[in-house]
């Protein structure tokens, strides 16, 4: 049986990267963004199988690239759906039902360390219902109005940014992913509206989302220096 199970987002089209293609399949140091999600999953100690959730026809080359890349923990390649939380579900249907625990991570997070992976699960046998990575917030935070008239400033004593991957345990997750998706900006939140216990795991700063170029620039400089 195949007990951990990874779910690869990587259907975002990636418009503010200012590329010609789905943001899985820009250039990071030569080769596809999503080759540095797959690489690093299958070679986890942790992870049995993988699915990916791809661009909506870039399904087989994504498949393409995971033969390129010798991982032969992808099980499937499916397409994503119109928002993030409907991708997940997509890539959660071809996830077996006999699956103990499933990791969602985004492919815009290239940087996986390993011991990330180790963090996220371990919550899990523990009582918890998932695990997610995550850094204290440092910038100052003020809400505002439209036209950036300042209302307040926050508070940020208790607030975290939360990355990915995020690990539950699957029945939670796939009970969340069976309701209303609503306005959902991770699975996480779904898990907790569910009712169910969410712990927060240290994260990493090397996680960084890619969203523009400058991003993308900054991760290859963190792979050279690697």
């Amino acid at each position: 049986m195949s007990a951990t199970w990874a779910v690869i987002v990587a259907a975002g089209r990636g418009e503010r990267l200012g590329v010609d293609r789905p943001k899985a399949f820009a250039k990071l140091a030569g080769r596809a963004l999503l080759a540095e999600s797959l690489e690093r999953l299958e070679d986890s100690a942790w992870i049995d199988e993988i699915v990916v959730v791809a661009p909506e026809g870039w399904e087989e080359p994504s498949i393409l690239l995971a033969e390129e890349l010798g991982a032969g923990k992808v099980s499937a390649s499916v397409a994503g759906g119109a928002t993030r939380a409907e991708s997940v579900r997509a890539g959660l249907a071809e996830v077996s039902e006999d699956a103990l625990v499933v990791l969602v991570h985004d492919a815009a997070r290239p940087f996986l360390p390993e011991d990330v992976i180790e963090r996220v699960l371990g919550p899990l046998g523990e009582g918890w219902d998932g695990a997610v990575p995550a850094l204290p917030v440092a910038d100052t935070l003020k809400r505002a109005e439209a036209d950036g008239t300042v209302i307040e400033t926050v508070d940020r004593s208790g607030l975290y940014a939360v990355q990915t991957p995020q690990a539950f345990l699957a029945p939670g997750l796939r009970a969340a992913l069976a309701g209303d998706l609503g306005a959902a900006s991770d699975c996480a939140g779904l898990v907790e509206k569910q009712g169910g216990r969410v712990r927060l795991v240290e994260g990493d700063p090397r996680l960084l989302k890619v969203t523009t170029a400058a991003d993308l620039a900054f991760v290859e400089g963190l792979l050279a220096r690697a």
